[in-house]
């Protein structure tokens, strides 16, 4: 069997409402749906998010397509291999996104071949369904409160939102708003996006500590673990490792260091699968949990890394999802995706287990041909701003 094309469609699907957070905001996400193309009929599915742009993964597509016309898709080594040496793109974070929709396409054709899904080939169940957070826009804190009784009532457990404002009162507000709107046993995780000095860390978290944080995702920068190690030391909630934490690469100076509780690992931002995999080795040997993080990715790139999360026993925290976001997908007879008590369930067909919606798929090409810009963060005045960063 030879791959003999290479299909990329850019999609944009849009939000229930728009994204917000202190950048910016965008009305929804544009993903690039890929499928290979065999000698034998066979075709495989994949996804990449447009990280950090459509533009970007379509050129890095057009660029390994030398490395992977011709090749068997079974020997997903050999081609991950000649991508990332011959094709020298093992140093570039920003176009793992197209590289792992290849491999995650080759998988999808390896599953169909032996008619098993992604599940099995990746070690095989320790779960049947993963689990995902309920992800809160930036708005009001009363505003705040009501999405946040509304995620616990679909069956979400833990409630993510932003903070790193300016004013640091505006974050406590909100927080509040979410423990009171999610009640006392929801699981509040806040994302700070590397906003604060180690001081400023410091201070706020101990004072937020009283919400019942469940876990502080990358609060201070993500390339000094030093800092993030010091941090860590002194203060009384877990610390989620993001920026520091792309590439299994950077999940092992992670644990060098000491530098995180947690490990949030990905797929997309690592070239593959079976690296996410081979992240929940690391992770397990130093006896961290780790969940996955999105980039924004819809149905397709949902379930193949849902089958590798089910496979892995450290898998242990509610991993990254827009399930609260997203209008729509395009899974054939699932979109939207059907969460069910926050999770969703492993497919069980061959592959991926997914098909795509020629309908949904024509509708969103359209949608990103005629409006694509307005898929991408919009907000004029945080487009012209200097943001300064860390906040003290």
């Amino acid at each position: 069997m030879r791959i003999t094309a290479i299909r990329a469609t850019p999609i944009a699907v849009p939000f229930r409402e728009d994204e917000l957070w202190a950048y910016g905001g965008r009305k929804g996400t544009i993903s690039i749906m890929l499928e290979l193309e065999t000698d034998e009929g066979l075709t495989g599915i994949g996804e990449a998010a447009a990280y950090p742009s459509a533009d970007i993964v379509l050129a890095v597509l057009r660029s390994v397509e030398s490395f992977v016309l011709g090749e068997d898709p079974t020997a997903i080594e050999r081609i991950m291999k000649r991508i990332n040496i011959a094709g020298t793109w093992h140093h570039v974070k920003a176009t793992s996104p197209a590289i792992a929709a290849v491999e995650m396409a080759c998988w999808d054709i390896v599953g169909k071949l032996c008619g098993q899904p992604l599940v099995t080939l990746f070690g095989g169940r320790v779960r049947d369904s993963v689990e995902y957070f309920y992800y809160l826009g930036r708005k009001s804190p009363e505003e705040m409160a009501t999405d946040a009784a509304a995620g616990v009532a679909a069956g979400f457990r833990t409630l993510y939102l932003k903070v790193g404002s300016d004013d640091p009162s505006d974050d406590f507000a909100r927080v509040e708003a979410v423990r009171d709107g999610g009640g006392p046993d929801a699981l509040i995780r806040i994302d700070p996006n590397e906003a604060w000095s180690s001081a400023a860390a410091i201070r706020i978290l101990n004072d937020m500590h009283r919400f019942g944080i469940e876990l502080a995702e990358q609060p201070v920068s993500g390339r000094n673990l030093a800092e993030m190690a010091y941090v860590r030391s002194r203060v009384p909630m877990p610390l989620l490792a993001n920026e520091a934490s792309w590439t299994r690469y950077d999940q092992l100076e992670v644990i060098r260091h000491s530098a995180a509780d947690v490990l949030s690992v990905d797929n997309q931002m690592d070239g593959g699968l079976l690296n996410l995999k081979r992240s929940a080795g690391l992770a397990e040997a130093a006896g961290l949990p780790i969940l996955k993080h999105s980039l924004g990715e819809l149905g397709v790139a949902m379930y193949a890394a849902a089958h590798v999360l089910a496979s892995i026993p450290v898998f242990l925290p509610a991993s990254q999802s827009y399930a609260s976001l997203l209008a729509d997908d395009i899974v054939l007879g699932a979109s939207p995706l059907p969460y069910s008590g926050g999770r969703l369930e492993i497919p069980g067909g061959p592959g991926i287990g997914v098909q795509l919606d020629p309908d949904r798929m024509a509708a969103y090409a359209e949608a990103y041909e005629k409006a694509g810009d307005e898929f991408a963060f919009q907000e004029p005045a945080a487009l012209s701003a200097t943001p300064l960063l860390p906040k003290l």
